[in-house]
């Protein structure tokens, strides 16, 4: 049974790629609700991204219409784009229009990795060299820094068809090359990475930080909730 006594999310979706959301609620401790709306990001382009920004915002509208606590804009894209300080107003002017809390995809994830005290990175994505100095800009200029931004060959559309092995090999191939980072950092949720989290710190040493594991923490941290989750990197499991 599903309830939200210790708080209601109003999630973002930035596709209608099913397993995001799902892994969401799976792993959300009990009594928080969530109230999904998805914006419809098909392309996964630049001007694309660029231009869906008009919907994040009408869709923030109306989850503060119906009572949310905390709004979480899924899909580090769209607001990367804009850059960390263009992301930053977007994100103030919303909360001073709704008086809700507003986190992101990319926010919450560089506050995850300042928690774990997390200077350097090698990133992995599933975009082109294009998309991929966009999001290094994004974290460059949030104070972190980026050894590498390496992105998988593979049709937006198909991103979900990839096997955890096959994400698993990127990866580790993409931070053995780039030696000295603190961590790994997982772009986007359109990759279902739960199965390999883990086994990627065991095997590297270092800590792993993704999409769904920054929100995850980021939502227990907003609503004053300490539930560790275990098997899913050490951001879920020590909560710092």
């Amino acid at each position: 049974m599903f309830e939200s006594w210790r708080g209601v999310v109003g999630d973002i979706k930035p596709t209608h790629r099913p397993g995001s959301l799902e892994e969401f609620i799976k792993l959300l401790p009990d009594g928080i609700g969530v109230i999904p709306l998805t914006v419809g990001i098909s392309s996964g382009t630049e001007q694309e991204f660029h231009a869906v920004l008009a919907d994040y915002q009408q869709k923030a509208e109306q989850l503060a219409e119906l009572g949310v606590d905390l709004i979480s804009i899924g899909g580090a894209p769209p607001m990367m784009v804009h850059g960390f300080k263009g992301e930053e107003k977007i994100v103030k002017d919303l909360e001073a229009k709704h008086g809700i809390p507003v986190d992101t995809s990319g926010r919450s994830t560089a506050a995850a990795m300042t928690a774990l005290g997390i200077e350097s990175f090698v990133g992995v994505t599933y975009f082109p060299d294009r998309m991929n100095q966009i999001f290094s800009r994004y974290f460059t200029e949030a104070g972190f820094e980026v050894a590498a931004m390496e992105g998988i060959d593979v049709p937006f559309k198909d991103v979900g068809k990839l096997s955890g092995e096959e994400i698993y090999k990127h990866t580790k191939k993409a931070f053995l090359k780039h030696s000295g980072a603190d961590a790994i950092y997982m772009l986007g949720s359109g990759w279902r990475l739960l199965k390999i989290v883990r086994l990627l710190e065991q095997d590297l040493q270092v800590p792993v930080v993704y999409a769904l594991g920054a929100k995850l923490w980021q939502v227990q941290k907003r609503f004053h909730v300490r539930e560790p989750i275990k098997g899913y990197g050490r951001l879920l499991e020590e909560l710092p």
